[in-house]
């Protein structure tokens, strides 16, 4: 799809709004998102036209020879917590059931739902026998919950696979991987009902992860204790009136710090050559995540991360992973001497 310059146009898969600003070599096009005042370069087969809304195509890709349809995610529903939930049950897939006029469910609407105080950043893929996968991703809220799409009731019978990852977000950045494969089967389906959260309706109800297990609501030290724990050397500015303090990065470390990292999966492992392509994406966005963190960690102003051109599938996840990073000040993938276009340039 062609876009001119001016064009307002929205991300398929993250639902960022943005307007198109140049045209770049290659076919890319530079896009302007407001809500994070940057431009970042991008494929035009990740955007379509914001007057489109979701009657844009859904995009096929192939994956060791079968078709993986990678879905539109409708946007959250929010809930203004008016009281405390004195049980979370996590994050949940459910299905509600959609019934005919004899009162037979022909299919299912599969929802998301998220009743913790934590965002999540998930992926979930639908395996069936006589097709390729069905991908959904994006950011749930806290206190939430997403449509992710219909599951027809002759599903039951392809042997139905969920595989879900998901980071959560605290506030010490992206949690570590939590992975579920879930098998659906029709006799435990049918017997699974139960009354959903938010949506107040009877569902087959499924748990796919509980909260974190680390959090300041379940630590039982005292705060002596975590007081000790997290302290750090630390330099003080008094003023008159204020009183500013600051950590001080240990400064062999922050010396041996190389600001660039280069993710060609060459270069993290040895035996690359047996890898899938969705284990070399996992391996590169692992390193990046540690990279990113220690720079945060140790104060640096600016890091540069080498990810190549190629179909720009692993360029495009870390954009997304720094735009929902807090610590991010802004990022750029302009043409660099060194690096052409295959590197981005991540200032904090």
């Amino acid at each position: 799809m062609l876009f001119a310059i001016g064009t307002k146009v929205k991300f398929r898969h993250t639902d960022d709004e943005g307007e198109v600003k140049a045209l770049l070599d290659g076919g890319m096009v530079s896009v302007y998102l407001p809500k994070y005042d940057m431009e970042i370069p991008t494929h035009p087969d990740d955007l379509f036209r914001a007057e489109e809304r979701l009657k844009h195509p859904v995009k096929a890709k192939v994956v060791e020879g079968k078709k993986e349809v990678v879905k539109p995610v409708a946007p959250p529903v929010s809930f203004e917590m008016q009281y405390t939930i004195l049980k979370s049950l996590g994050i949940q897939l459910v299905f509600e059931p959609i019934e005919t006029k004899e009162e037979v469910p022909e299919k299912y609407t599969m929802y998301l739902l998220n009743d913790t105080r934590y965002d999540v950043v998930f992926e979930l893929k639908l395996f069936l026998n006589s097709r390729g996968p069905q991908t959904w991703s994006s950011q749930l809220k806290s206190v939430s919950y997403q449509k992710l799409g219909e599951f027809l009731y002759d599903d039951l019978n392809e042997s139905p696979e969920f595989e879900v990852e998901c980071h959560w977000v605290t506030t010490e950045g992206l949690s570590p991987e939590d992975f579920k494969s879930l098998k659906i089967k029709p006799k435990t389906f049918f017997g699974n009902l139960r009354t959903a959260p938010f949506l107040n309706k009877p569902v087959h109800w499924y748990r796919l992860f509980e909260k974190p297990e680390k959090t300041e609501e379940t630590s039982s030290e005292d705060l002596e204790s975590y007081t000790k724990r997290h302290t750090k050397p630390v330099a003080k500015q008094n003023t008159s009136s204020t009183r500013r303090v600051f950590h001080v990065p240990d400064s062999n470390e922050l010396a041996a710090f190389n600001p660039e990292i280069d993710l060609h999966i060459e270069k993290l492992t040895d035996n690359w050559r047996k890898l899938t392509s969705g284990d070399i994406l996992k391996i590169q966005l692992s390193h990046f995540e540690t990279f990113i963190s220690n720079a945060i960690r140790l104060g640096v102003e600016r890091v540069f991360v080498i990810h190549g051109v190629g179909e720009g599938k692993l360029r495009n996840a870390i954009a997304t992973r720094l735009m929902q990073n807090p610590e991010i000040n802004t990022f750029k993938n302009e043409f660099h001497h060194r690096y052409g276009w295959g590197a981005t340039e991540v200032i904090f």
